[in-house]
């Protein structure tokens, strides 16, 4: 058992579930040692408390088979990051939006950031102008889940993907 049971009589549960109704604790010790197996207390609050007959080492083992089937269907949705200068050329920024297309097309947010050099930081409303030129152009792709903030000598925005446009993704990828 996890905790000593202080209750002098308890409701005990067999091990295929069904209810033996409510019986001493010594009765249900002895009962779980007749079946070769141990007894966990379900439900510690209820009056009488709820105690099980049940095999520990299989129970625990399904639970981290179940944990570990739930983790597998989870999908990790990553923070891919496109890093620009202030100064950056016109096709230099069209690479970085097709990379942020890219990433957002496969359901990641982008983290947008513009890094200031030098005295590049005294102009941060020219930033903020480049990153709205950039939400411009990222329009029909994504959402903007975080504006602009500027920290430390970085001016960083999160864009999140459409959510109609990654149902029609999924579908398309069932139909396949």
């Amino acid at each position: 058992m996890n905790r000593e049971i202080t209750a002098q009589t308890v409701r005990l549960v067999g091990a295929d579930g069904s209810q033996q109704g409510v019986v001493s604790l010594k009765e249900a010790l002895e009962a779980a040692a007749a079946a070769d197996m141990d007894l966990a207390e379900i439900a510690p609050t209820a009056q009488p408390p709820v105690v099980k007959i049940l095999d520990w080492g299989k129970y625990r083992y399904e639970q981290t088979k179940q944990l570990a089937k739930s983790k597998k269907n989870q999908k990790q949705v990553e923070v891919k990051q496109v890093r620009l200068g202030l100064k950056i050329g016109g096709h230099d920024l069209e690479v970085k939006i097709n990379r942020a297309i890219k990433f957002l097309d496969q359901g990641h947010k982008v983290k947008i950031s513009l890094l200031f050099r030098g005295r590049e930081i005294t102009h941060p409303d020219l930033g903020r102008k480049l990153l709205a030129k950039v939400m411009e152009m990222l329009g029909p792709f994504g959402i903007q889940e975080q504006a602009p903030q500027l920290s430390g000598r970085d001016l960083n925005m999160i864009i999140g993907p459409q959510k109609d446009q990654k149902d029609q993704k999924d579908k398309k990828d069932a139909q396949a």
